[in-house]
């Protein structure tokens, strides 16, 4: 889950890393009663969840006479179709250089990896396509507590010292808050010291409880509701709802449909022994998307009974045309069912994807 900069900075704050001084607003007329505690010139931003925010017209400089007008501005806008709905007031520093940084994880070696360039406050993307010379990485066990010395001054090599101690810090904030992503950029130095002047941090979802964050606000309400179900459950941006049992058969899915041209809307995986009630919330579900125009059920009765999906898929009694492909226990019961009701079912699973990619073509 990612959250929000002010919530960012305030756990950096308890990891030692300086941030600037600043207030959170939800209401332009709050910056009246608390400019006084940030300074005479500020920096004035939306708090959304959006990425390049700043060229979006996010983020604004202003100073005591303009910063309530700033602030209503930026009250009053949608930063790439999102609302603000909080804006945070912080000082301007005075900066004196702009560094990037960011801890993530290396999937392939399953080790934290740092990258560093000496230029911040850029989009690190175009950067790497443009100049990936400039970006230096270091990767480390995960065993370690602290970044080593050695690499920390292999990262920055002539950026003052204070500033491998922040990185240093923000491990320990990677590693202590579950994070996927913690990144600063840009990481500034100033006469007053190194400061992240802004923040970014991803939370495993995984680790959401440990963390006591109760709420994933990164979830869609049909991802929260499959999570209260128990499916898994991932929206795409195709027109093919699918519905399978198990991950490597909804996968194989998702794999056909692209074979054959179509583009799948989503991936849920009932699992197994799923029962009528089970596959009924699993089919409304996909059919409450609304681009789905064609949902494909393929299931291998196991421990799940043909008879009992039938049931479930004719329960759910969506709009959409339902195609089935379904096999195994009491596949000769499921399918008179479904017959009876005028499904469509078909032998194998590429008929059964060719259907449902010709219904969208």
């Amino acid at each position: 889950m990612k959250l929000l900069e002010f919530e960012a900075k305030e756990l950096f704050k308890q990891h030692g890393i300086q941030v600037p001084r600043g207030v959170l607003i939800s209401d332009h007329e709050e910056a009246v009663l608390n400019l006084r505690k940030v300074g005479p010139n500020v920096v004035v931003k939306a708090q959304v969840d959006v990425g390049g925010r700043g060229k979006a017209g996010g983020v604004l400089m202003a100073d005591t006479d303009t910063a309530v007008i700033a602030a209503r501005e930026l009250f009053a806008r949608e930063i790439k179709g999102v609302k603000v709905a909080r804006v945070l007031i912080e000082e301007r520093l005075d900066i004196q250089h702009e560094y990037y940084v960011s801890i993530t994880i290396d999937r392939s070696t399953k080790h934290p990896v740092v990258l560093f360039a000496d230029t911040g406050g850029v989009n690190i993307e175009e950067t790497a396509k443009t100049n990936p010379d400039a970006i230096r990485k270091v990767s480390f066990t995960p065993l370690l507590r602290n970044i080593p010395r050695f690499l920390l001054r292999e990262l920055i090599r002539d950026a003052p010292a204070e500033v491998g101690e922040t990185i240093n810090k923000l491990y320990h904030v990677f590693c202590d808050r579950d994070a996927l992503l913690a990144e600063i950029n840009p990481l500034v130095t100033t006469p007053q010291g190194v400061y992240a002047a802004d923040a970014k941090l991803i939370i495993d979802d995984n680790a959401l409880a440990r963390q006591e964050i109760a709420v994933n606000r990164d979830l869609t309400r049909r991802e929260r509701e499959a999570e209260r179900h128990g499916f898994s459950y991932v929206e795409l941006d195709g027109s093919i709802g699918v519905i399978g049992n198990g991950a490597g058969l909804t996968m194989s899915t998702l794999d056909l449909i692209e074979h054959f041209g179509g583009k799948a809307a989503n991936f849920l995986d009932v699992g197994g022994g799923a029962d009528k009630d089970r596959v009924k919330y699993a089919v409304e579900l996909v059919a409450d998307m609304p681009d789905v125009k064609v949902i494909i059920v393929n299931l291998l009765g196991g421990i799940t009974r043909c008879d009992e999906v039938a049931r479930g898929i004719i329960e759910a009694g969506v709009e959409q045309p339902v195609i089935v492909r379904l096999a195994g226990t009491n596949e000769k019961e499921g399918k008179e069912i479904l017959a009876g009701h005028g499904y469509q079912m078909l032998g194998s699973m590429d008929e059964a994807v060719k259907a449902a990619v010709e219904v969208t073509a």
